[in-house]
């Protein structure tokens, strides 16, 4: 099983930097970047919702389950 992360997408489609998104929510660009690549392990809810806030979505859109195949 697998989690995909959209922060790209959501950024693109909202014409947000991810500098700026970092700045907003009060997050490094680095930890930002983390989170956008899939590379961390977790995401506090705080951040979540700082970050659905600010791009006026809803987690589903940041966040895809994908099953492996079996």
């Amino acid at each position: 099983m697998a989690i995909i992360v959209r922060l790209d997408v959501m950024l693109a489609l909202r014409k947000m930097k991810s500098k700026d998104l970092a700045n907003r929510i009060g997050v490094s660009e680095q930890n930002l970047s983390l989170l956008k690549s899939g590379k961390v392990r977790g995401v506090r809810f705080e951040t979540l919702a700082a970050i659905c806030r600010e791009l006026d979505c809803q987690p589903g859109d940041l966040l895809e389950f994908v099953a492996d195949d079996l």
